[in-house]
C-alpha cells in the first residue's frame, strides 16, 4: 500500500517531477555578452497538460452567439484560456453526425483553430463509444457497422491532423460488449470483435490516419478488469500511447490513499497516465447506492458555500496528489461551469459564470505556486544567469527585445540567447 506523503514531501516530489533549470548566456547581436544587465524572465506556458472541456466555446468560435449567451461564452473563454492549456472537444458521433454524411467538421475545425490560436493543445473525445453514438448505425449489418466506424475514425483523424493530434480513440471498452441498457451499433461491434479486437481495429485506423498522434485508451472502470484489458492489449502488440483514467467523484472525493493506489496499479505498465475526466461536486454528494452516475436524476442540484469550500480543498489535494506521480502527464477538469453534466454542481464556475473557490484554488497552483511570473534577474560578468521553474515555455526580455526559450523536464541545460 502506498505511503501518504507529508505536504512538504508532496511539494518536493512535484518539483522533482516537473521543475527544470538552465544556465542562459545572454548575448548582444555582435555576440558580446550582456554583462551585468537586468533582464525580465517570465513563464508563458506549462509543458504539463492542464485541461478542461471546451464545448461552451464552439458556438462562440463560430460566431453564432449574441447578447447574454455571447457574454456568458466570452466569460467562459477568458476563464478557460487563463488557466488551461489543453482543451477537450466533443466528437460524440450521434451529435457530430446526426445525419449520415453530414459531419460537423467545419464547426469543430473553427473551434479547434480558435483554441490553438490561444496557445492550447486540443484533444478529440471520443472516436468510438457505445453511448451517444450514431443511431443510424442500427440500419446496417454488423460488418457494415465495423467498416463505417473505422472509416469514421480515419476521416476525423485525417481531417483534424495538425489541429487535433491527441485522441481518446475508444471510450469505456470494459463495459462496452456487455452494455444492455439499449441497443446500439458499437456494442454490436464490440461483441463481434471482442474487447481486444475492437481496440486493435480502432487504434490501427487512427494510427494509419495520423502516425504522429497521441492515442489514448480511456475508461471509468479502474478495477482489475481494466488492468486485464490493458495487459491483453499490450501482450497483443497494440501500441497505446497513454492510459486514460476517469475520476468522476460525484459520490465523494476518492481520497489520497485510493488515488495513490490507482496510480501505482496503472504505473506498472510504464505508460504515461492522463486523468482525462475529473469532477468534484460543490453540493450534495450523490448517494452511494447509485451504480451508474447517469441514473441519478434530479430537478435541481445546487451549489452551497460550505460544499464549495470543501470542493476547493479537494481540488488542491487531488491535483497535488496526481502531480506528485511522475507518470501523470495530463489532468482534465470535466466541465467548466455547473450543471454541464448530470446537472451536477461540479464546475469551477457557477451557473452565472462567477468563479468558485475551486477555480481560484486551482489558479493559485497552476498560475501561482507552479508558475514563474515576470521576474527581474541580473546577468553576471559573463552575461549568464540561472533560471529555474516548472517545465514549459518562457520569455526573456532586455531593452525592449524578447526571446523565447524552453525549460525542459529532463534535467539541466545550458544555452545561448542572442538578443
Amino acid at each position: 500500500m502506498p505511503m501518504e506523503m507529508s505536504s512538504s514531501g508532496v511539494d518536493a516530489q512535484i518539483r522533482k517531477n516537473h521543475a527544470a533549470s538552465a544556465t542562459i548566456t545572454v548575448l548582444e547581436r555582435d555576440r558580446k555578452p550582456a554583462a551585468r544587465q537586468e533582464v525580465t524572465v517570465a513563464q508563458t506556458r506549462h509543458h504539463f497538460l492542464f485541461g478542461c472541456t471546451g464545448s461552451s466555446i464552439i458556438a462562440l468560435a463560430n460566431g453564432e452567439l449574441e447578447g447574454e449567451a455571447k457574454s456568458r461564452a466570452e466569460l467562459d473563454a477568458r476563464s478557460l484560456t487563463h488557466l488551461f492549456n489543453f482543451i477537450t472537444l466533443p466528437f460524440y458521433w450521434g451529435r457530430f453526425e446526426p445525419k449520415r454524411g453530414q459531419p460537423d467538421t467545419a464547426r469543430l475545425t473553427r473551434a479547434a483553430k480558435w483554441f490553438t490560436e490561444q496557445g492550447c493543445a486540443v484533444k478529440g473525445h471520443p472516436l468510438c463509444w457505445h453511448t451517444a453514438t450514431a443511431p443510424w448505425l442500427l440500419e446496417m449489418s454488423d460488418e457494415q457497422i465495423v467498416q463505417t466506424q473505422l472509416a469514421r475514425i480515419r476521416r476525423e483523424v485525417t481531417d483534424f491532423a495538425g489541429l487535433i493530434d491527441t485522441w481518446d480513440v475508444i471510450n469505456e471498452v470494459v463495459i462496452m460488449p456487455i452494455f444492455d441498457k439499449y441497443d446500439n451499433g458499437i456494442t454490436r461491434m464490440a461483441r463481434r470483435l471482442g474487447r481486444i479486437g475492437i481496440i486493435r481495429a480502432t487504434f490501427d485506423a487512427a494510427r494509419a490516419a495520423n502516425p504522429r498522434a497521441t492515442l489514448l485508451l480511456n475508461d471509468f472502470d479502474v478495477s482489475a478488469a481494466y488492468e486485464c484489458l490493458l495487459e491483453g492489449c499490450l501482450e497483443a502488440g497494440i501500441r497505446i500511447d497513454a492510459i486514460g483514467i476517469q475520476s468522476h467523484m460525484h459520490q465523494g472525493y476518492w481520497g489520497v490513499e485510493k488515488t495513490q493506489r490507482v496510480l501505482e496499479r496503472y504505473a506498472r505498465y510504464k505508460l504515461p497516465i492522463h486523468f482525462t475526466e475529473n469532477t468534484l461536486v460543490s453540493g450534495k454528494i450523490m448517494p452511494p447506492e447509485i451504480v451508474d452516475l447517469n441514473d441519478y436524476q434530479v430537478d435541481e442540484w445546487p451549489t452551497t458555500p460550505e460544499a464549495e469550500a470543501r470542493q476547493a480543498e479537494e481540488v488542491i489535494t487531488h491535483y497535488k496528489t496526481l502531480m506528485s506521480h511522475p507518470q501523470v502527464k495530463a489532468i482534465t477538469w470535466w466541465g467548466l461551469e455547473d450543471g454541464g453534466w448530470l446537472k451536477a454542481p461540479s464546475g469551477l464556475l457557477r451557473i452565472d459564470r462567477s468563479r468558485k473557490p475551486a477555480y481560484d484554488a486551482l489558479a493559485n497552483l497552476v498560475k501561482g505556486e507552479w508558475w514563474l511570473p515576470p521576474t527581474k534577474m541580473m546577468t553576471d560578468n559573463t552575461g549568464r544567469l540561472r533560471v529555474e521553474g516548472f517545465a514549459g515555455e518562457y520569455s526573456l526580455t532586455w531593452e525592449g527585445k524578447s526571446k523565447s526559450f524552453e525549460l525542459g523536464g529532463n534535467g539541466e541545460g545550458n544555452f545561448e540567447l542572442v538578443l
